[in-house]
């Protein structure tokens, strides 16, 4: 009687915690989802994607409880439904960095096109507002919108200086910053931006095809780090479907547990090295 009594109170001090506690756990997660949406839509803002704020609250409502959902219809597991809703929540985020990542790609590619349309412009007497102009006639997307917003930004009164600057923030790319910053430097010293805008996008191409050829010579390192990676997992699930009990004496032993931690230490520091020599900075 005294257990039941017990277990009464508790049961009933913790259901009038969590009603008590209910409005501010959904008041801070609503803080926190519109935050999620604001920052989102500055970064859609930016890749020149406009979608209001209640399509995005909607996504990210409906993707979470719609993979929650699914998990629940082909696992019937409780865990699966978690991590299905685990999925949901950080789903839209890896979406907008592969779309800024290939939105970068895109740019890079059409650097030295645009670069030798300005070069061309600039050669034929047009200042350096009317070769953007012409620049964002025959570029396509993303550089056309990019630099069709710094003459939009220069009609409404903002310094050419100010709108490269930002240029260069929205696009994190050392070529840009290249860019950005010796045209500053030529409009500020008076030098002849046309063999300016001529010599930098050789001197981009060059660093291009520099990065390949270190990009070539680096896939064997960078394969062999992928295969050391798979490898132990294809060993252990090809030794499990023959013999399941193979590893019974390592799990079921301290030396074995040991080894076995060391093995995967080993195996995590081997594959961060590889990766890290195959890596070379310019």
């Amino acid at each position: 009687m005294l257990k039941f009594t017990i277990f009464t109170l508790t049961f009933s001090s913790v259901g009038l915690l969590c009603v008590q506690g209910m409005p501010f756990i959904l008041d801070r997660l609503h803080k926190l989802q519109e935050r999620r949406i604001d920052r989102t839509e500055k970064q859609l803002d930016k890749m020149f994607i406009h979608v209001n704020k209640e399509k995005l609250f909607l996504l990210y409502t409906a993707i979470p409880l719609g993979l929650g959902l699914i998990a629940f219809l082909f696992f019937h597991n409780l865990i699966f439904i978690f991590i299905g809703i685990a999925l949901g929540l950080f789903l839209p985020t890896l979406v907008i960095k592969n779309l800024q990542l290939q939105r970068k790609i895109r740019f890079e590619a059409q650097l030295v096109d645009g670069l030798m349309v300005l070069s061309s412009s600039l050669k034929g007497g047009l200042s350096f507002l009317q070769a953007l102009e012409v620049l964002v006639e025959e570029m396509s997307p993303p550089s056309s919108q990019e630099f069709g917003l710094i003459l939009r930004e220069n009609k409404m009164g903002v310094t050419l200086e100010e709108s490269l600057r930002r240029l260069s923030e929205r696009i994190d790319l050392e070529e840009v910053k290249l860019l950005t910053n010796s045209i500053l430097v030529a409009r500020e010293t008076g030098g002849d931006l046309t063999k300016v805008l001529s010599r930098l996008s050789i001197t981009i191409r060059d660093n291009r095809k520099l990065k390949d050829t270190i990009r070539t010579l680096t896939l064997q390192g960078r394969m062999q780090g992928v295969i050391m990676s798979v490898l132990p997992f294809v060993f252990i699930v090809s030794v499990v479907s023959f013999n399941r009990q193979h590893f019974d004496i390592m799990l079921q032993s301290d030396t074995g547990r040991m080894l076995l931690f060391v093995a995967v230490i080993l195996q995590v520091v081997g594959v961060i090295l590889i990766n890290k020599f195959s890596k070379v900075k310019i």
